[in-house]
């Protein structure tokens, strides 16, 4: 099969397109032919190999080079063949899936426990636009805990994982303000948000407001300022933060959990999980996304032979949603 393998670390064009063995589904695992993926941060932070204190602290990233070695950790496509003790699903369904590894070629293995049938009313290309921005946004907004009336602020909103955090806070009940570019005003006021700030024009921590549950996507302001924007028993929620070589997005991360003490609301980090844990959220989403409250929306759709080009668009931080791959 075809896939792009990532050797060293570097620009995208360290991705080598070449031939590589099919999979072979181990017991429990499903084979599937991927139809579509995506790409995202988590892309190009394994790709380029940063931030490089990351790389000192045990996880997917090596100390010298990757340990993943195709990227790629959205997935839709068709199920080719099912191991030995698979019993919810057979060739020829269509699924989605979220894993670590392997979306960024014609096949790839995905633990049963890692599957959940496709929404019926996506495409495949809409449909690999879903699993990890939805999730990670589904998973911070539970430990949010947000509910019919709560005040949710979405600090990036018109990003892949923003994108999804307005539509599923309004399908919660919450009443949501989207920060975003002037330019993406329109975008994020169409997935619902009931107000929108442009970030170019004003300080969202400095309006006086003050939110049940800040869902910090950019990691634009610091964790003092954030605190401003929140109810004195408010939830900050911290996904991500600035990019950078050495230290960003770890040391955004790590400043807010270090101020924490200091203020008195709860802060969070929302991590994504994978395996089993998943499944069930891409169920709720399947749900969600059928009833018609959750939409997914693509910036660009890429042929399968660009995905370099792809992961350099992403890169530069401008995407409005998110970026897709056909196979």
């Amino acid at each position: 099969m075809k896939a792009f393998v990532l050797r060293s670390y570097g620009p995208p064009d360290v991705l080598e397109l070449t031939d590589v063995a099919t999979p072979v589904p181990g017991p429990g695992e499903v084979l599937v032919r991927v139809r579509a993926t995506s790409v995202q941060p988590y892309d190009w932070h394994h790709m380029r190999g940063e931030p490089y204190v990351a790389r000192l602290m045990g996880g997917t990233l090596g100390p010298c080079r990757p340990r993943i070695g195709i990227l790629g950790a959205d997935v839709a496509g068709q199920v080719e063949a099912a191991g030995a003790g698979v019993t919810g699903f057979r060739p020829g369904d269509e699924v989605f899936a979220l894993l670590t590894q392997g979306g960024f070629a014609e096949y790839v293995c995905v633990p049963e426990s890692a599957l959940a049938r496709k929404p019926e009313n996506l495409s495949f290309e809409q449909a690999a636009a879903v699993p990890m921005a939805a999730v990670t946004a589904l998973i911070a907004l539970d430990q949010g805990r947000v509910r019919a009336g709560s005040a949710v602020l979405v600090n990036g909103a018109s990003g892949g994982v923003g994108t999804f955090a307005v539509q599923l806070a309004k399908a919660f009940g919450a009443e949501v303000t989207g920060v975003c570019s002037g330019r993406n005003a329109d975008l994020v006021r169409s997935l619902g948000a009931d107000e929108v700030v442009d970030y170019t024009k004003e300080d969202f921590t400095r309006r006086g407001r003050r939110h049940d549950v800040l869902l910090d996507i950019a990691g634009t302001r610091g964790p003092r300022a954030c605190a401003r924007a929140l109810k004195p028993r408010g939830t900050h929620l911290v996904v991500g933060g600035p990019a950078g070589r050495w230290l960003q997005p770890v040391g955004h991360i790590a400043a807010t959990l270090a101020a924490s003490p200091f203020v008195s609301q709860r802060v969070v980090v929302t991590q994504v999980a994978y395996g089993e844990k998943v499944r069930g959220d891409l169920m709720r989403l399947t749900d969600l996304i059928e009833d018609g409250e959750v939409t997914p929306v693509i910036d660009r759709v890429y042929p399968f032979d660009e995905i370099p080009a792809a992961v350099e668009y992403v890169e530069q931080g401008h995407a409005r949603g998110k970026v897709v791959i056909a196979l």
